[in-house]
């Protein structure tokens, strides 16, 4: 199995959107600042707000990807609110 996260930190107002095999593990490379190049290495206070569930790492980083090219704050609060918007987007591609 694979997963889409998507994280978010209070002190940046930020998203970050990725995909993992284990998002609890992520979560804790994120906040121990391991990817030191990284987005996320700017802040200590990131929370796991999805995960989704994905069949195969190929649709996690299609919806990753999905996600990052609509650059909306507005659509990911939405697919937050209503997961079931991922599976309609992998049924349509």
């Amino acid at each position: 199995m694979h997963f889409l996260y998507i994280l978010h930190s209070d002190s940046l107002n930020r998203n970050y959107v990725g995909e993992t095999p284990d998002p609890e593990h992520r979560l804790l490379q994120h906040k121990n600042h391991y990817f030191k190049k990284g987005f996320t290495k700017a802040a200590d206070d990131w929370e796991l707000i999805l995960s989704k569930e994905c069949h195969t790492k190929a649709e996690a980083v299609f919806l990753e990807k999905f996600i990052k090219r609509m650059k909306s704050r507005k659509f990911i609060e939405k697919v937050c609110k209503d997961p079931k918007i991922l599976d309609d987007i992998l049924a349509k591609r």
